[in-house]
């Protein structure tokens, strides 16, 4: 069974950066994408960023490009989203997850098998 655990969260000011990380233990790394996920109170959780399974190929919802980087060590079985330039509506709880390394269904929550508990990333204004 797969087993992820994130962690980095915290209270940052508007502007500042973040680094997330997520470990994965229970099966092997390299068979599966990793993505980042947030829900925010009160609205439904939602794509973030995915890196495929050897790092080579990366994806971003679109407000998320160019401030936040995802990334993946497959030595440690980890995976990292350094978030910068982090605005109000950033916050929530972030899930890293392990899902099929298929660009058609990358982004999708629905495609991903394993999650972890979540980091709570607050940004106040």
């Amino acid at each position: 069974q797969v087993q992820l655990v994130e962690s980095g969260g915290g209270l940052v000011e508007a502007g500042g950066s973040l680094r997330l990380s997520c470990k994965f233990s229970g099966r092997t790394f390299v068979n599966y994408a990793m993505g980042w996920f947030r829900q925010a109170l009160g609205k439904e959780r939602e794509f973030v960023a995915a890196v495929s399974w050897d790092g080579g190929s990366t994806y971003y919802r679109d407000s998320a490009k160019g401030r936040f980087t995802v990334s993946r060590d497959n030595a440690k079985r980890a995976t990292y989203l350094q978030m910068s330039s982090l605005r109000s509506e950033d916050t929530a709880v972030y899930y890293c997850a392990a899902g099929p390394d298929d660009i058609s269904v990358i982004t999708r929550e629905d495609e991903y098998e394993y999650w972890g508990r979540g980091t709570r990333v607050t940004v106040s204004s």
